[in-house]
């Protein structure tokens, strides 16, 4: 193991010299800001703990991380090792992430760094839930939740090195401060679905208690999440899987009491129902919520990311191979658009 305070040198390396990732996350506004916020208004930094060369692999294995980025993820930890100020920043990062590890809504959300930090900046918030692991594992064993509930959850990092890989052509996350709830407590894999701790909003909150129920905004609820590499979204694997929720939330969190399950995706925009068969998955999957109404902007990037790997894909390149991808590209070239939709069901 590798463990790092605030400002200690590494064998090998002036401690004064200037380090690269720093350099570009200061040079970039947004990064800069936040790295202003991270540097004045944090608790004194605590120790950061890496895995050393020889254990790192096992537990990049252990998150999913995909095979072929194994070796350069255990040589970039090296670079990595060897930058006092990258070093810094992580102790700081961890420092704030695993602050309130648990508690709803007050999670860390790491930005996207600029590509000028290159490819440890794509990289660096790998290296930092993997620091967090043992926060993560001590609350998880603190709340009783089952080793293979714990595992499967955090290995969604994998999937998203996966994600990232498939669009960009190598390691990182695209979305960092979406495995950040995972790593601090507030989602959940079981089964097909994924399940976020969070509170009811004000619109849905209102829809709840006009159909009678009692609801007010931030009463604690269920957020489902549909996974991309997961097989079919199936109506008996989500009967599965929120059969697996309703026992694990009454079981491990009894104080939240999550009586109302929300889903907000373009997977619920009513449009889809116009493209695909009244048996599809999706159409049956819609069919579990009460729609939340509310004035829409279009979104065509989600669906042909999600579909297709890449937002930024020419719609005259998208392929239509399955309903979905003809469903998705029918609508934009019909002149129509996708829309994200909202709604709820009752637990």
């Amino acid at each position: 193991m590798v463990h790092v305070h605030q400002g200690s040198a590494v064998r090998g390396r002036p401690p004064g010299e200037a380090t690269v990732l720093l350099e570009a996350l200061r040079a970039d506004a947004r990064t800069a800001e936040w790295l202003r916020d991270l540097e004045n208004g944090g608790p004194t930094p605590r120790e950061a703990v890496l895995p050393d060369t020889d254990e790192l692999p096992d537990v990049l294995l252990d998150l999913a991380v995909p095979h072929e980025h194994i070796n350069e993820l255990v040589a970039l930890r090296a670079r990595l090792a060897a930058d006092p100020g990258a070093m810094a920043l992580l102790a700081r990062c961890v420092t704030r992430f695993v602050r309130d590890m648990g508690d709803m809504g007050k999670g860390w959300e790491p930005p996207v760094f600029p590509e000028t930090a290159g490819l440890l900046g794509r990289c660096f918030h790998l290296y930092v839930f993997i620091a967090a692991l043992p926060h993560i594992r001590a609350h998880h064993r603190e709340r009783g939740v089952p080793e293979e509930v714990s595992r499967r959850t955090l290995a969604d990092l994998g999937r998203h090195v996966a994600v990232h890989h498939r669009r960009a052509g190598g390691p990182g996350l695209l979305f960092p401060w979406w495995i950040a709830l995972h790593f601090h407590g507030e989602l959940f894999q079981l089964g097909r679905l994924q399940f976020q701790r969070a509170p009811l909003g004000r619109r849905t909150a209102a829809a709840v208690a006009a159909a009678g129920l009692d609801a007010r905004p931030g009463t604690p609820c269920l957020s489902l999440h549909i996974t991309d590499f997961r097989g079919p979204l199936s109506p008996e694997a989500c009967d599965r899987s929120l059969g697996l929720a309703r026992e694990f939330f009454a079981r491990h969190y009894p104080e939240e009491r999550h009586e109302i399950a929300v889903c907000d995706s373009w997977l619920l925009d009513p449009q889809l129902r116009h493209r695909l068969p009244a048996d599809s998955n999706i159409v049956r999957f819609q069919d579990r919520f009460h729609p939340v109404h509310e004035e829409r902007t279009p979104d065509d990037t989600l669906p042909i990311g999600f579909v297709f790997g890449d937002p930024d894909l020419p719609l005259d390149e998208l392929p239509r191979r399955n309903s979905v991808e003809r469903a998705v590209v029918d609508q934009l070239r019909d002149g129509g658009h996708w829309y994200g939709g909202r709604g709820w069901f009752a637990l």
